[in-house]
């Protein structure tokens, strides 16, 4: 089950807020950015770069994922490991709202998110 159409707006309005807090300047944005989706029940942030090889093709590598949990009412909250899969955010498994999911990625206190 998605997201009304009213939470939606209102997780795309923390993330944007958070995502243009953290870009960096202009004049780097073309080289690395950071953006962000969300899709069913997940806000998924990353970055994105152009590929290495291929300058004209654009890459995303993932950051950080939370999953809405409607019948706990709580965020999943999951990392980006070496062989490409989510996994769970041992420290802080679930957070209570997507503002607590962004304060825990900001801080970073693992160096799982942002390295």
């Amino acid at each position: 089950m998605t997201f009304s159409e009213i939470e939606t707006k209102r997780v795309e309005k923390v993330a944007d807020a958070y995502v243009q807090k953290r870009r960096p300047p202009p004049p780097i944005r073309p080289k690395l950015d950071i953006g962000f989706r969300v899709a069913g029940q997940s806000l998924e942030i990353f970055e994105v770069r152009p590929a290495w090889r291929e300058p004209g093709v654009t890459l995303e590598q993932p950051v950080a994922k939370a999953t809405y949990v409607k019948s706990r009412q709580s965020w999943k909250v999951f990392w980006m490991r070496q062989d490409l899969k989510w996994h769970s955010y041992s420290p802080t498994p679930t957070v209570d709202s997507v503002e607590e999911f962004l304060e825990l990625v900001e801080a970073d206190s693992h160096g799982c998110f942002w390295g």
